[in-house]
């Protein structure tokens, strides 16, 4: 069988959540496969991320890369429907889009598709205009869903959201959920890069940490109030700082001032340290509005770093017990779940071990596993 891939996503060097995924899934196809061939598409003017390296060691995987300026061929996959993706590869008896994007398939290709999450549909408020114009008129996602011989919800929350919003048939859907990559581990205080990491991003000596897009569905806003609240409510927790870590987007610039100083806005950090990151904060929180997953939140727990996130979407299902689940409208009630499990060792040591115990239960090779059996029966 040949399988097209359009891994376009990791073209952007500083990759997010679908990036990552893109990535795990299909080096773990890649690791469990050997009898089905690869071809993997993508496009970009510039190219010049180095995130398909890993594609080298294996001989079932084809790179088929081309330069066209996107724009132009994204406007021919809207109004034109050409070209056809698996015809620009060569050929394939499915091809599978890990995340939604402009997409034009021939009639005798099954097409795969990812949901992540139906955050626009449920929040379009959190959106620009562009944005919502973007997923509604141009990609429309309800047509991908549509057209679609089979899907990947990541989550079963975001199935549920498939067959409310767009009424696909659950029998259509498969839900498998994120893996988490062994990179993200308890690490060795003793190992030195913990502290270039520390000294490469100026990371303050004790410290709760965000990380992920600074976004209005993310609801930063309302853990930095939280933590304003936390050191005016306990004066012996002022040792630990705000690190606020990810992609700032334009609508969240002024989410702190130049007065701040126990809060710290660091940006992105490179996949390789993020890790590091973890494992240097003393508390996790995520206080989202909407996830179709949460994959930062099973990143901390990896790491052994106590969680507070939010008690909505697909959080639950993916953290079980094994954290403090809060309202996320309502900052005293993140406030005062940081303040418990700072302020306790026996809570502190619960969470922590519920946490690494709950990761454990996903990983990538299931993952890619259950994908290759639902390619086989497509």
């Amino acid at each position: 069988m040949r399988i097209g891939i359009d891994l376009r996503c990791l073209e952007e060097e500083k990759i997010s959540g679908v990036g990552e995924y893109a990535l795990e899934i299909v080096r773990n196809l890649l690791e469990a496969d050997g009898k089905n061939q690869y071809v993997i598409f993508s496009n970009s003017y510039k190219q010049k991320s180095k995130n398909f390296g890993f594609l080298e060691k294996y001989p079932q995987a084809e790179l088929k890369r081309f330069r066209y300026p996107n724009k132009i061929l994204n406007l021919f996959l809207w109004y034109f429907g050409w070209p056809k993706l698996d015809k620009l590869i060569g050929g394939a008896d499915i091809f599978f889009a890990p995340n939604i994007n402009f997409l034009a398939i021939s009639g005798g290709c099954k097409l795969v598709s990812t949901f992540h999450d139906l955050s626009f549909e449920r929040f379009p408020e959190f959106f620009t205009a562009k944005t919502r114009l973007w997923h509604y008129y141009f990609v429309n996602p309800r047509r991908l869903a549509k057209k679609s011989s089979r899907i990947f919800a990541v989550s079963q929350s975001t199935g549920n959201d498939l067959a409310e919003l767009y009424k696909i048939d659950e029998k259509k859907t498969g839900v498998i959920r994120h893996g988490i990559s062994g990179d993200y581990q308890i690490i060795s205080r003793n190992d030195p890069k913990l502290l270039e990491v520390q000294k490469k991003y100026n990371l303050p000596y004790k410290f709760i940490l965000y990380l992920g897009n600074i976004e209005p569905r993310k609801n930063v806003r309302s853990l930095v109030k939280a933590y304003k609240k936390l050191r005016k409510v306990d004066p012996t927790l002022e040792k630990y700082k705000l690190v606020l870590a990810g992609n700032k987007s334009p609508q969240c610039r002024d989410i702190i001032n130049g007065e701040e100083n126990d809060i710290f806005s660091i940006g992105y950090i490179d996949r390789e340290d993020k890790p590091f990151v973890y494992n240097l904060a003393s508390l996790f929180v995520y206080p989202s509005f909407f996830e179709g997953f949460g994959l930062p939140i099973l990143e901390a727990m990896a790491c052994g770093t106590p969680v507070i996130a939010s008690n909505n979407s697909s959080i639950p299902e993916v953290v079980g017990n094994a954290a403090i689940l809060v309202d996320p409208n309502r900052p005293q009630e993140i406030s005062e779940a940081m303040k418990n499990i700072l302020g306790s060792d026996k809570l502190y040591t619960k969470l922590r071990e519920r946490g690494l115990a709950q990761a454990k239960k996903f990983n990538w090779k299931e993952c890619a596993e259950k994908t290759i059996n639902l390619f086989q029966k497509i």
